[in-house]
């Protein structure tokens, strides 16, 4: 299993660092090969610039820019987003991370005439996890639609290979979170992990980190 862990948010010693800390531990206890990228202390540059966007379907000289990026891309079966959620969707630094990365054959396939559709690129990908924290109620965000979570469950998820194994898990109201509350989602975080790589899960409780 070779996993590729994006995660984004400014603030080590976040809660969304808990998550991210508990993701790892499950995937090393499941003998995963893992790669991180933390594109906040990366210095991860999310703005498609305007050569990029000219060269946007120069392939394959269009991966050049985030090569490394990339590489990662084409090397994990496994794809893990942790992320909090801002504005119901997700933060600017993780939708340029899909603008500029998930790119024309490398992600998918260009229509090749007129009323074709794309077609995936990601077939070597076959488990997809995705890990927020919203403020917002689970409620509020369903009403508004969730389109992060859509995004990447649906979006980025059309693009894997057929009946991809996916897993979700949100903190919803984090703002008034207690840490019973915040505890008891790092342990359905790991348990979320667990049946991504199926291994069964640890009874121990992860410790949470302030928000």
């Amino acid at each position: 299993m070779r996993a590729l862990v994006v995660y984004c948010h400014p603030r080590e010693g976040s809660f969304s660092a808990a998550v991210r800390n508990t993701v790892l531990e499950r995937l090393q206890a499941a003998g995963a090969e893992v790669r991180l990228h933390d594109l906040y202390a990366q210095g991860f540059q999310p703005v498609l610039t305007t050569d990029e966007w000219t060269d946007y379907l120069d392939c394959p000289g269009n991966q050049a820019p985030v090569a490394d990026q990339v590489a990662d891309v084409t090397w994990c079966n496994t794809l893990i987003f942790i992320y909090p959620t801002w504005w119901y969707g997700l933060p600017a630094m993780l939708k340029g991370w899909l603008d500029r990365v998930l790119l024309p054959d490398v992600a998918f396939i260009m229509p090749k005439g007129e009323g074709d559709n794309i077609k995936p690129g990601l077939h070597h990908i076959d488990r997809l996890g995705v890990f927020t924290t919203c403020g917002a109620s689970r409620w509020l965000t369903m009403f508004i639609g969730a389109p992060g979570k859509r995004t990447l469950m649906r979006g980025v998820g059309l693009l894997l290979a057929p009946r991809t194994r996916k897993v979700f898990a949100a903190h919803y109201l984090m703002d008034s979170a207690q840490e019973d509350a915040l505890k008891a989602h790092l342990a359905k975080v790991a348990r979320q992990v667990d049946k991504l790589t199926g291994v069964k899960t640890s009874s121990a409780i992860p410790q949470a980190q302030t928000q």
